[in-house]
């Protein structure tokens, strides 16, 4: 097994870092390997944005509710963007790329395009013997930080990441077994998936029984319903619309 495969393999969220911020040769590394993710059409539709201004961080911290956005060597936070492509457009052609450039196609694609650039990142530093961790809920106020990074029409923050150095072991979850996720030619069957995600169930449940910390008697299907059945971030879809994305 190769360094690459043991990098992936090995991943798990860091939560805890040292007081240690990351040194430029790291960043610049991490960057650079974000930067030659694949991307659709050449059209590397994303922008990074690294918060190292310390009011920016306790702000971004508690819309977040996450302490450790404040805590660590680096944090990123990943955009899609398409506002570099009209920059040097005129009028008359932005008005023509505007009806592309508002649909959910688009969107999509910057939004994949970053992600790609985030996982590279997310790699390159893990292979350097850092940790990361994905920070979802900067949407909790999607305004906030908007404002708080004055972005402009085309632009919208997806995520952050957390980089830094870790401060403590993290136990590794458990993934859906490949038989739950992996079909070929078809989609699985009903009868095939409930006996895949009971065994997955049963995983689980024993997983966050045994952790170290912060256990707990839960099954993944019940957490899914819960999660799923709870309102989230329904001002979303408003914001990326008024952002210029995902009209039609």
């Amino acid at each position: 097994m190769n360094e690459t495969i043991k990098t992936l393999l090995n991943h798990r969220s860091i939560r805890s870092f040292k007081d240690k911020a990351l040194k430029r040769e790291e960043i610049d590394i991490i960057l650079g390997a974000a930067s030659l993710a694949s991307t659709s059409s050449y059209l590397m539709a994303y922008s990074i944005i690294g918060v190292t201004d310390n009011d920016k961080k306790a702000k971004l911290a508690s819309i977040s509710n996450q302490p450790y956005i404040e805590k660590n060597g680096h944090f990123l936070i990943f955009c899609a963007d398409f506002h570099r492509h009209i920059r040097q457009s005129s009028n008359e052609q932005y008005q023509d790329m505007r009806v592309n450039l508002e649909n959910t196609e688009h969107f999509l694609v910057a939004t994949i395009d970053a992600t790609l650039a985030a996982q590279n990142a997310a790699i390159a530093a893990e292979s350097m013997g850092l940790g990361i961790c994905y920070i979802g809920s900067i949407r909790n106020d999607i305004d906030k930080v908007d404002t708080l990074f004055n972005l402009p029409e085309h632009v919208v923050p997806l995520f952050g990441m957390a980089i830094g150095y870790p401060d403590a072991e993290t136990d590794q979850k458990p993934r859906l077994p490949k038989a739950a996720y992996y079909f070929e030619n078809q989609y699985i069957s009903i009868e095939d998936e409930e006996l895949h995600l009971q065994k997955f169930d049963e995983k689980i449940a024993d997983y966050y029984q045994n952790r170290t910390t912060n256990q707990r008697n839960e099954r993944w299907t019940d957490q899914m319903k819960h999660t799923l059945s709870t309102p989230k971030r329904a001002r979303m879809s408003s914001y990326v619309r008024e952002k210029g994305f995902n009209k039609h």
